[in-house]
């Protein structure tokens, strides 16, 4: 199928796609927000099986996304049976369909887990793709593991704990729709759900709650940036790192995501150093390739620490 290009000034991304990562069920095809392509910071591009997701962070001419969409289609083949558009630059963050057939929900294989997305319903799917790498890490630490998955969304590290062999993972987020999708997400890998818990409350109120379930062998931390309301990062992380002594092992392993784009490791580093000075730094995992940032320090943060308290 030939697509015909448009004028000079609107090219097209597609020269920047490695579309051999197709192989895979879910990636980030082009990461433009990154800043690292002049004239697409305002785009990203999506692989979910079977739907191509273009995100749009400032409005795009109408016929460009067609043109966009077929090329999409063109290059993915048969496999691609839908082409989206999700406008983040318009209230509510609509997502319109611009090819192929109607789809609102789809299941996807990562690393040998299942994870149900959705597509219309709100502002993300159910999955970051971005933290494919610290889904992994997760799945290989957890044998055997009480795990706590703070702000834990849809559960996505829940499952990759299950699938790597733990004993227990305690999920906390205040969203309970998110929840009810951890849970599918849960029954869609063949999960025991006795050794699951959900916990729809505020974090930073219930710390009891918390304690009673552990201590834990991991703590995994993924919060969002800002929730009016419910989380401001620069103010709250320190409230969490405060307690890791009242909720971990000695020796148990503790996976710190920041993903505030005006904020750096260094912040991580600061709050840890001040408010939990037992914890020791072992790595920092990287994020899929795909994701190159112009500047250094804007996107994803995960930093690993081993909780190791000084004997009395």
């Amino acid at each position: 199928m030939t697509v015909a290009m448009p004028e000079a000034d609107k090219k097209l991304p597609l020269e920047f796609i490695d579309f051999s990562a197709v192989a895979e069920d879910a990636c980030r095809l082009f990461h433009g927000r990154g800043h690292t392509y002049a004239g697409f910071e305002h785009m990203n591009i999506d692989w979910l099986s079977p739907v191509a997701l273009i995100t749009l962070y400032k409005e795009e001419d109408n016929d460009y996304l067609i043109l966009l969409a077929e090329a999409l289609q063109a290059q993915l083949g048969e496999q691609c049976k839908t082409v989206l558009v999700q406008f983040r630059c318009r209230e509510r963050a609509p997502t319109s369909l611009f090819l192929g057939e109607e789809c609102n929900r789809t299941e996807i294989t990562e690393n040998g887990m299942t994870f149900n997305l959705e597509f219309g319903r709100a502002q993300n799917t159910g999955l970051f793709l971005d933290m494919a790498n610290g889904r992994q890490w997760v799945k290989a630490q957890s044998e055997n593991a009480n795990v706590l998955n703070l702000f834990s969304y849809t559960c996505a590290f829940s499952v990759a704990a299950l699938a790597g062999g733990a004993d227990k993972v305690m999920n906390v987020d205040l969203s309970r729709t998110s929840l009810t999708m951890g849970r599918d997400n849960h029954r869609s890998n063949g999960h025991d759900l006795k050794k699951v818990k959900f916990e729809g409350v505020d974090i930073f109120k219930s710390y009891g709650r918390l304690r009673k379930h552990g201590p834990y062998d991991l703590l995994i931390s993924d919060p969002p940036s800002f929730q009016k309301g419910s989380v401001d990062i620069k103010r709250d992380y320190s409230k969490i790192i405060k307690r890791i002594p009242q909720l971990m092992k000695p020796g148990g392993k503790v996976m710190l995501c920041l993903n505030a784009p005006e904020l750096g490791e260094q912040f991580l580093f600061d709050n840890v150093a001040e408010h939990c000075p037992d914890c020791v730094f072992q790595e920092q995992l990287p994020t899929p390739a795909v994701f190159k940032e112009a500047e250094v320090g804007k996107g994803l943060k995960v930093l690993i620490f081993i909780y190791s308290p000084k004997a009395e």
